[in-house]
């Protein structure tokens, strides 16, 4: 193949693969999205079982528990939900808000 038909192949080929890649890069997939805080008053169970160690039935213990009592006073509280340890709380400490 010469360098000609290459180069023509290639510009065609970037012609027509360039605006779905700038589409994808202006939408990235959700999976994708970067956690940077979790409000322990107002997050879903959903998105409290993203934390480590809390898989959904303890974020659903969460949730529970904060329906019950009213909102958290602090991070530490988290500890008085069934489940949940202080050690469960320092590994997510740097996430969480109230």
């Amino acid at each position: 193949m010469n360098k000609a038909l290459l180069s023509t192949l290639l510009v065609a080929t970037l012609a027509v693969s360039a605006p779905s890649m700038a589409q994808e890069t202006k939408n990235p997939p959700a999976q994708d999205a970067v956690i940077t805080s979790i409000s322990i008053n107002n997050a879903s169970a959903d998105q409290l079982a993203m934390l480590t160690g809390i898989g959904s039935a303890k974020a659903k213990a969460i949730v529970e528990y904060r329906e019950a009592n009213g909102a958290f006073d602090s991070i530490d509280d988290l500890a008085k939900v069934s489940g949940i340890g202080p050690a469960t709380v320092e590994k997510n400490r740097h996430l969480l808000t109230e």
